[in-house]
């Protein structure tokens, strides 16, 4: 663990180095910023899809809750972020209660298509409730100038080390568990939930634990995404493809149930991403996308355990050596 932690930090150290080097209203600060939130958001799946291989695609759901509250609670009350995303974690938890007590039971895609319907489920809620989340129209932060208190900041280099802090956090959450007695349940409960229930495991306490602390940890990645963006719509933060889906292809990319895996997956999505839509935005409609999935069938042909994979053949051939 201490060698993971030593780890954790040197990619923090690193981060806020290229902060202090870099112009803060920069292009290459704000790919950070999202290389962060991606790596971030991936960490918060992989609790639950790669400690206990339970197949989510309803993140969004949690996401675009703590979002929409720490908002609310700002736009409407004048309550500051640090005070509104605590209280995002809370619904979001009891949101992930709420879903996860009737579906646990549910294995394979039974269990990925009722967290697909609940996401959808809240998406339908924020649209038909224009009076408190603004409705399809979206919502937008009133910019008050750089505040540390308020969470806002003119460029991204101001926001950057809120971010290498929430990654820090979700990777330690992760390392913790992982090498925790929840993290060997919950690998047990993966590998065989039937043996591991008759070993004594009661596993529905079990992934209820990690399935809140998933969603409590991806409610903040909602909310600090409404502070980065400053607007943000139902289809934005409730998006199947872009937040659920993207979350899980993160963590499949990098080396699902890994701690490394998250962080190499956000880069090279995010990398690939922005590098196609720079050559090929003003192409005809698609291409950039079809590259991009033309990729990724590749490098998960190619590494079907992760790019993590790759630094582990890496590291056991120089100790050979």
């Amino acid at each position: 663990m201490k060698k993971s932690l030593l780890a954790i930090g040197l990619v923090a150290i690193f981060c806020l180095g290229l902060n202090a080097y870099l112009n803060p209203a920069g292009y290459p600060v704000r790919i950070l910023c999202l290389v962060l939130m991606a790596a971030s958001l991936g960490q918060c799946w992989n609790i639950v899809g790669g400690l206990a291989n339970q197949i989510s695609l309803g993140h969004a759901a949690f996401f675009g809750i703590g979002a929409y509250a720490s908002t609310i609670a700002q736009i409407r009350f004048g309550i500051s972020p640090w005070i509104g995303i605590p209280f995002g974690m809370v619904l979001a938890s009891l949101a992930a209660l709420l879903i996860s007590l009737p579906t646990m039971r549910l294995k394979g895609p039974y269990f990925a298509l009722a967290t697909l319907a609940f996401g959808e489920a809240c998406h339908i809620v924020a649209v038909s409730f224009p009076a408190l989340t603004g409705g399809p129209q979206g919502v937008s932060i009133p910019f008050i100038g750089d505040s540390w208190k308020m969470l806002q900041f003119r460029s991204a280099g101001g926001y950057l080390p809120v971010f290498v802090g929430f990654f820090v956090v979700t990777c330690v959450v992760y390392l913790r568990m992982s090498s925790g007695r929840i993290g060997f349940y919950l690998r047990a409960i993966r590998e065989n939930e039937d043996a591991a229930e008759m070993s004594g495991v009661n596993t529905l306490k079990v992934k209820l634990i990690g399935s809140v602390v998933s969603a409590s940890l991806t409610a903040v990645a909602g909310s600090m995404f409404a502070q980065f963006t400053s607007f943000f719509d139902p289809d934005s933060v409730f998006s199947v493809t872009g937040i659920s889906i993207r979350a899980a292809l993160i963590a499949i990319v990098g080396g699902v149930g890994t701690l490394s895996g998250p962080m190499l997956g956000a880069v090279f999505v995010v990398l690939i991403e922005e590098v196609l839509s720079a050559y090929f935005s003003n192409q005809a409609a698609g291409v950039a996308p079809f590259i991009f999935g033309v990729v990724l069938i590749l490098v998960v042909l190619i590494r079907p355990q992760g790019l993590s994979s790759v630094m582990t053949l890496s590291f056991r051939g120089a100790a050979k050596k």
